[in-house]
């Protein structure tokens, strides 16, 4: 137990849309090209989520969302 993998779209969206919230400057990077942020932005949300989240959602949500 403990081990399930959170891939509740709306939580996730949640914890992608606090990330990028709280990383203006990073975020603005990822716009301008630096796609390698995006790594980081997973990375802070999968810490979020104590893990729990699923990596590739995430990534696909964190895309979704700089895309904006």
């Amino acid at each position: 137990a403990g081990l399930q993998q959170l891939s509740d779209t709306d939580a996730l969206q949640t914890m992608v849309a606090e990330v990028i919230k709280a990383h203006p400057k990073e975020a603005a990077q990822y716009q301008a090209g630096k796609t390698k942020m995006l790594g980081f932005f997973v990375g802070q949300v999968m810490k979020a989520s104590g893990g729990k989240a699923n990596p590739q959602e995430v990534n696909a949500l964190v895309k979704q969302a700089l895309a904006g």
